[in-house]
């Protein structure tokens, strides 16, 4: 039996001056690293993941055809390409501190960590049973969308989940709010602060 913490998505282009920002990600990224100074011996593994999308692809329609504009539903404009800046952990999120990285969305959506896998291709679902995770955390950007995908798929894999709310940012406070609503009815704790 062993902890883990999800930090979920901490990358230049979803915090501000991104190509998808969220007010708050910059300092929600300061606080994670804040948090893991004074409390990574409380987990056994710190896994993040990162959008990693395929360059010169439409990412399995997460990006809209040539000439159309994004719904922010479905399609959403161009970010977290493989090797550019905006995929990039954002600069207050101390890396140095993760100790397993996990690469989603190449070449499709991929909202949850549980859709990623490790450089050497090992799916998360793999990678939770070899290392006999039982009990996340999950914290980082976006609270209403790959947050909540990557909690509500941990509490589906009868892991137990706790998402910490001041450790993560949402888009908007009416998404973020039914999100939060969804998790604590799937059975996910909530928790203002560890």
């Amino acid at each position: 039996m062993s902890k883990a913490l999800f930090v979920i998505d901490v990358q230049n282009d979803f915090c501000e001056g991104g190509a998808l920002a969220c007010q708050g990600g910059a300092q929600v990224a300061a606080n994670i690293t804040t948090y893991l100074k004074s409390s990574k011996s409380d987990y056994d593994f710190v896994i993040a993941s990162r959008d990693w999308h395929t360059p010169n692809s439409l990412n399995g329609g997460h990006f809209p055809t040539q000439g159309n504009e994004p719904d922010f539903v479905s399609t959403w404009p161009l970010h977290c390409i493989a090797g550019e800046p905006g995929a990039d952990y954002h600069p207050n999120l101390d890396a140095s501190l993760i100790d397993i990285h996990i690469k989603k969305g190449q070449g499709q959506h991929g909202y949850s960590i549980f859709d990623g896998v490790t450089d050497s291709g090992e799916k998360l679902q793999e990678l939770i049973q070899r290392l006999g995770i039982t009990d996340v955390d999950v914290v980082g950007i976006a609270t209403d969308y790959c947050v909540r995908a990557s909690a509500l798929d941990a509490n589906n894999s009868g892991l137990q989940v706790r998402v910490i709310t001041s450790l993560t940012a949402g888009v908007s406070a009416t998404s973020t709010e039914a999100a939060i609503d969804e998790l604590v009815d799937a059975g996910v704790r909530v928790a203002a602060t560890a």
